[in-house]
């Protein structure tokens, strides 16, 4: 007569008999790495790549402001001598009085603003950050194919708090920071970052589908792209 084992009433060799789900899962990865040398690390094993990087769905900014505007980002596009004017005419139109932007942000971003802009170091807290009309942001790569903007705290982006907190976000995109696909903004992106993946206003639907914005992150996203 076979053993419960053997018939695979527990699903994998190697289960405690009667353990649960997280029993049989822990199990299967011993299983699968039982025969990994034990001084082998990740980066000794090469990982085949050869899936396709884009899917050349079209000019690649043009293809990133279609994607942001279907998930009602409102969207811009000017060269690099009317982006302060633009920064301008977009907190008047939001009668934004005081916006925080991280300490780095370019002093030229705001030169055509009567706005005030609170600079974070990381000394805002929650309060300060809830009560401010705004922040404006860069950003580290933005995805065209799925009209995803990335943040990583770098240059011009300042913590993670900084843009998810405040109801209104507007980002700076430069069309050199603009890539096809996922595949080609991954090897610009250090995994050791906090990377906040942005794709349009935060948003989320209830079961019976009702789309609620700004639970998880701003209301609002505006996106200035540079050419």
């Amino acid at each position: 007569m076979s053993t419960p084992q053997e018939r695979g009433e527990f699903g994998t060799q190697g289960a405690r008999p009667g353990g649960g789900s997280r029993e049989r899962v822990l199990a299967r990865v011993r299983a699968a790495l039982a025969d990994v040398p034990a001084r082998e690390a990740p980066e000794d094993v090469a990982v085949p790549r050869a899936y396709t990087p884009a899917h050349g769905q079209g000019a690649t900014v043009d293809l990133l402001v279609d994607r942001l505007v279907d998930y009602r980002a409102h969207v811009h596009r000017v060269a690099p001598e009317e982006l302060a004017e633009r920064i301008g005419l977009a907190l008047a139109h939001r009668r934004a009085h005081r916006v925080a932007a991280p300490a780095d942000a370019p002093e030229e971003w705001f030169a055509r603003t009567a706005t005030t802009v609170v600079r974070d170091g990381g000394g805002l807290d929650v309060a300060e950050l809830d009560g401010m009309d705004g922040v404006v942001t860069g950003c580290a790569v933005a995805v065209a194919e799925t009209g995803t903007i990335v943040l990583d705290a770098g240059a011009a982006q300042g913590r993670r708090a900084l843009t998810l907190i405040p109801d209104y976000h507007l980002c700076v995109v430069r069309a050199d920071q603009i890539v096809d696909g996922v595949p080609q903004a991954l090897p610009r992106l250090d995994p050791a970052r906090p990377l906040t993946w942005i794709s349009g206003p935060s948003a989320t639907s209830d079961i019976e589908l009702n789309r609620v914005e700004g639970v998880h992150g701003p209301r609002t996203l505006e996106v200035v792209i540079v050419e």
